[in-house]
């Protein structure tokens, strides 16, 4: 399950995540208008560590890396506010409590700071999820930033009203071929992945993925198994059969 970034992690500066720099000027932009935002796009695209980027140089950004549920929701607010405040007071029985006397909490402590919430992996939440998120917005004057892989009524549910203007979304892309490999050349050097045949494998699967940058980590690490290696070369066709078989 994914985890709340770091504050100020170095590892997750965004220079070393090529090309996203529009993306996320649109998120600190939104984020210092007290505005809600909507980012979406396929899965692999670096929706996640766009956002985990983002919080980890914003102290009151909320993130919750999943909210399938609306304890889920809630206790991932809970966390993300200890996270941000060490000082704040919340409950000591917080496991005990009933969804709404949690919802009050987290309301009450919502109202203490300009909070936002950042919410990843939208996918199609329940009615009671998104009537929470929409009571915090409301109520407690909080923009939304979150992440799902459309804008469409079965990937973001009730939550269309928070992003229904174009400048409420940003569409997050595969990139262009010339990126996509300049990317993939460095993650293959920091994995230390070495053969004779990397200098044509690596514009392989930059083609193979599309330009996805997900597609392409996952390939990079198949690329160390034994099964696509002969030799001193790596066996490309066979490990993106594979990858399209969804045999990782």
């Amino acid at each position: 399950m994914p985890t709340s970034p770091a504050r100020n992690d170095r590892s997750l500066e965004y220079t070393a995540y090529v090309e996203r720099e529009e993306e996320l000027e649109r998120l600190e932009t939104q984020a210092k208008a007290r505005k809600s935002l909507l980012v979406f796009g396929p899965q692999g695209v670096g929706k996640s560590r766009l956002l985990q980027v983002f919080v980890a140089h914003q102290p009151l950004a909320l993130y919750v890396p999943q909210l399938h549920s609306p304890r889920e929701l809630l206790h991932g607010l809970l966390e993300a506010l200890r996270s941000a405040d060490a000082k704040i007071k919340l409950p000591a029985n917080v496991e005990a409590l009933s969804s709404s006397s949690l919802k009050g909490v987290v309301h009450r402590a919502l109202e203490t700071k300009p909070y936002q919430m950042v919410l990843d992996h939208l996918e199609g939440p329940s009615r009671v999820v998104t009537g929470i998120i929409k009571d915090l917005h409301y109520f407690g004057r909080t923009p939304v930033i979150f992440a799902s892989r459309s804008p469409h009524m079965e990937d973001i549910g009730a939550l269309q009203p928070l992003c229904a203007l174009k400048s409420e979304r940003v569409e997050m892309k595969n990139w262009p071929h010339s990126i996509a490999l300049q990317f993939a050349q460095r993650e293959a050097e920091s994995a230390q992945l070495e053969a004779t045949n990397l200098g044509s494998v690596l514009p392989s699967l930059v083609e193979w993925s599309d330009g996805n940058p997900g597609a392409i980590l996952q390939m990079l690490k198949m690329a160390h198994k034994p099964q696509y290696q002969v030799g001193d070369q790596i066996k490309g066709h066979v490990l993106y059969l594979d990858f399209r078989m969804g045999r990782y």
